[in-house]
């Protein structure tokens, strides 16, 4: 298990159940790298990794 996980799981503990639109979560990240311009770099990956996930089906 990653040391991420904890969080992750905390996540789906607190939240699981919520139903969120990309458009709110979009803005949960803004907000959060506004707070935290260290992890810039991880956010933009992570945002275009969700982005692009359907991507990956068109190169198989």
């Amino acid at each position: 298990m990653y040391f991420t996980d904890r969080g992750i799981e905390e996540l789906e503990k607190r939240r699981g159940e919520e139903e969120v639109t990309f458009e709110w979560l979009a803005e949960q990240l803004r907000v959060f790298v506004d707070l935290n311009p260290d992890f810039e770099v991880p956010v933009e990956r992570l945002a275009t990794w969700l982005a692009r996930l359907d991507d990956e089906d068109e190169d198989e």
